[in-house]
């Protein structure tokens, strides 16, 4: 019984470390990679309107 327990936390263990390297990091990544292209693209609007708004003075 204490060597079936042992060895479904082992499993447990691995299969929790697979959900980490294989689903979480990935998500991770992409989120941040999206919010950099989103604060890119706002960046650019601001620029924009920054110099639009001083060459029509």
């Amino acid at each position: 019984m204490v060597m079936a327990r042992t060895a479904l936390t082992v499993v447990g263990i691995l299969l929790a470390i697979w959900l980490v390297v294989s689903f979480l990091i990935p998500a991770l990544f992409a989120t941040l990679k999206f919010l950099l292209i989103f604060a890119l693209i706002a960046l650019a609007v601001v620029v924009t309107i920054t110099l639009v708004g001083k060459s029509s003075r």
